[in-house]
């Protein structure tokens, strides 16, 4: 079997080595020739992971159509932002009865549709045949082979088949059918780890950071409520579980970007620094565009939107927080 998988970037490298192990071919696209060319001649993504040695069955290109159409599952691993670009290229391409897994953790901020909905509809594909990889995983760990426990999810029966073929002793996959809720919840958790970056920035301390993370869960909910998913998958590994690692872990770039904004750098400066992309600042506009169509109060959401966009101050944001109206904690 071969498994290809779209981005050599940090996660999907760190995807490569996992999957290397229990899969004999595995194709790795990218458009970067200098990484191309260190992951086929030294077996190291020494860009985005560098001290990393990765397996030799792991084969990185630049051929897209090589990519599609010689493998029969297909993991795509780029930013949301970029996807609907991507999928015009190979929706000419033998892709009827491939499977596709959306390793992206997105929304995109013009049509409202998650991953999962802009591969099967850009593709014409059926949508059984489309899932989406999510929860705690750091990509530096997976490439150094660190227990990683993931949700994936989509149709049930052949998400038993890809656990299978997938899991192996370091990562494990658990699977469920709420593809909708594990991809906002994989979403919209990068926008309340800019937030606790943003508060441990401004040196708020712990308990800001317990009730940032906890308010925060409870904002996720409400909007995976609205647009279907199930609350018991907030409360998984693609909620609760991803949302704890990406606000307290410092490997997270949401996290550091939310860090050098409360340390008071500007957005442009602070997305220079990371050098990569920061999924919540994209994410965030969805989120202010989803919370006005459907009228949903998500406090936390919107003050990370006009500390971006609007050139709110952190402090002014936080005091904006902490002297809303009174009211019950669930309502």
């Amino acid at each position: 079997m071969s498994i290809s998988i779209i981005g050599a970037g940090s996660w999907g490298t760190a995807l490569a080595q996992a999957f290397s192990k229990k899969v004999d071919n595995i194709l790795l696209y990218g458009r970067d020739k200098k990484v191309i060319n260190d992951i086929n001649k030294t077996h190291q993504n020494k860009k985005y992971l560098p001290n990393i040695k990765l397996n030799k069955n792991i084969k990185a290109t630049e051929n897209i159509k090589e990519t599609i159409e010689n493998s029969e599952i297909i993991i795509i691993a780029i930013p949301t932002q970029t996807i609907k670009e991507f999928l015009e290229k190979i929706k000419n391409f033998n892709v009827k009865n491939k499977i596709f897994i959306s390793a992206s953790k997105g929304i995109d901020i013009d049509t409202l549709e998650l991953v999962s909905e802009m591969i099967y509809k850009g593709l014409s594909i059926d949508e059984e045949n489309v899932f989406a990889l999510s929860g705690p995983s750091f990509a530096k760990e997976v490439a150094q082979g660190l227990p990683t426990a993931i949700t994936l999810a989509g149709e049930i029966c052949k998400a038993k088949e890809l656990q299978n073929i997938l899991s192996s002793e370091n990562f494990r996959l658990y699977i469920s059918e709420d593809i909708k809720g594990v991809e906002l919840a994989g979403a919209v958790k990068n926008v309340i780890a800019i937030a606790t970056g943003i508060s441990d920035g401004l040196n708020l301390g712990n308990n800001a950071r317990a009730g940032l993370i906890t308010r925060g869960l409870y904002e996720i909910n409400k909007l995976v409520n609205i647009l279907g998913g199930k609350t018991e998958t907030i409360y998984g590994l693609a909620g609760l579980g991803d949302l704890v690692l990406t606000a307290t872990g410092n490997l997270s770039r949401n996290r550091r970007f939310g860090l050098l904004i409360g340390q008071g750098k500007k957005s442009e400066e602070a997305l220079k620094e990371i050098g990569q992309v920061v999924e919540g600042v994209k994410t965030v506009k969805a989120v202010k565009k989803i919370s006005e169509k459907y009228n949903l109060e998500l406090p936390i959401s919107e003050m990370v939107y006009k500390i971006i966009y609007e050139g709110l101050s952190p402090k002014k944001a936080v005091k904006k927080l902490m002297s809303r109206q009174p009211k019950k904690e669930f309502q």
